[in-house]
Order: C-alpha cells, then sequence, then structure tokens
C-alpha cells in the first residue's frame, strides 16, 4: 500500500502506462513497416527488417521518439501513417478512475512523456488526460530522453518536486533506473502495458497490475 499521506507529487507516464500500449506496438511493429514497403515499394520482409534495425539503433535516445526525425528516416508522414490507426488510441482498463480519484486526493499529477509534441497532440486530441494533470511535459521540451538522469534534474528545475514525496509510475524500467538513481522514492511499473499482450512477469519494480489496488482502502470500491 502506497503512503499517499507522504506523497506530494505523481509523476505519470502516458504510453504503456495512462494508455494501452497497443496502438505503438501496432504501429511501430506493423503498420509502418507494411506502409513503408507500399511507399516506396520494397518486398515486405526487407522493409520490415529494415524498420525494426533502424528504430532499434536509437532506443532509449531522443530520436526514438521524434516523429519529424522519423518521417525524414523514412521519407514518409509518420503523422499521416499514425492517423490511418488512431482508433487504437485509448486508456488502459481503469486509468481513467485513478485520474478522477488523483483529481479528489489532490496531489500534484504531472504528465511526464517521451513521447514528442506530434505525438501529444494526436493523443491529447482522442483521449481527454489534460482536464486530470496540472503539467503536461515532453523529454522534447527538455531536451533530454527520460532514460537519462538529466531528465529528471531538468523536470525539477521545472516544476519543482521533492524526490522523497514523489510517485512515478512508468511502463518503461530504464526509465525508472534512471529515475531511481535521481532519488525518486516511489517507483512502480505496469504488469500488462499493452492490453493485448501477456503481462510481464519479472520486474525489478512493482507492478500494477490494476490501478484500484493503489488506492486507499477506504476508496476501494467508491
Amino acid at each position: 500500500m502506497l503512503e499517499w499521506h507522504k506523497i506530494q507529487d505523481v509523476l505519470l507516464d502516458m504510453d504503456g502506462t495512462l494508455l494501452d500500449l497497443h496502438f505503438d506496438s501496432h504501429f511501430w511493429l506493423e503498420h509502418l513497416p507494411r506502409r513503408y514497403a507500399q511507399l516506396h515499394q520494397l518486398e515486405a520482409a526487407q522493409a520490415h527488417s529494415s524498420v525494426i534495425q533502424r528504430l532499434m539503433a536509437k532506443k532509449g535516445q531522443l530520436a526514438w521518439y521524434d516523429l519529424s526525425y522519423w518521417s525524414r528516416e523514412f521519407n514518409v508522414d509518420i503523422l499521416a501513417l499514425k492517423r490511418e490507426v488512431q482508433h487504437l488510441i485509448g486508456f488502459r482498463s481503469d486509468a481513467l478512475d485513478f485520474l478522477r480519484w488523483l483529481q479528489e486526493a489532490h496531489p500534484r499529477v504531472t504528465l511526464a512523456t517521451n513521447a514528442d509534441r506530434q505525438s501529444l497532440a494526436l493523443k491529447l486530441e482522442l483521449v481527454d488526460l489534460q482536464p486530470y494533470v496540472d503539467h503536461v511535459v515532453s523529454s522534447a521540451d527538455l531536451g533530454v530522453a527520460k532514460e537519462a538522469p538529466e531528465f529528471w534534474h531538468a523536470l525539477q528545475t521545472q516544476i519543482g518536486f521533492d524526490p522523497q514525496h514523489t510517485l512515478l509510475i512508468d511502463d518503461n524500467e530504464d526509465v525508472l533506473a534512471s529515475a531511481q538513481a535521481f532519488g525518486i522514492r516511489y517507483l512502480l511499473t505496469i504488469a500488462q502495458p499493452d492490453m493485448r499482450s501477456p503481462k510481464r512477469e519479472l520486474s525489478e519494480y512493482p507492478a500494477v497490475h490494476a490501478f484500484a489496488s493503489l488506492l486507499p482502502q477506504r476508496t476501494q470500491g467508491d
């Protein structure tokens, strides 16, 4: 059970934490390779291998999350291709209920995401997140990905928070490790970021299976 009486700030990831990661998994691993092959008249297996290899070379770097970078890299309009499958964008299970509870409980809530501003704009058109958060911060705004400890220094400078009274929930364990190194006390991961994929069994951090399990006992079932 979380020590909610000690938590002043809640930092929430977006993709795979509040939103179902299935959209992103499907887009990058299936839709983009298929459309890249069609647009450039390439053999499907060759295109898939090329796309995945180039993506993985930038994993954890700011470029990994930069739609403009990948539009140039693949010579396609990534945002336009994302709109082709935008119907897959949606909340994870009880994430919206959790956001509503946080609003009533009154910790300060910050959406801290690696999604760049194009990705954010697309998703915030389709999911009603902003009424439930006090700040929306993209790693693109700070010039460094969340996987780097410098992100947390920059975020602290921008919004001000006490790491010892802060909770971070994120599905990316490299991000959690960098936050832990910075000194953030309360760290949780997500058991099933992609709701259509199996739950993850092993984690260095406590895993959230349902947000309702995080709430004080008296609020469960309200």
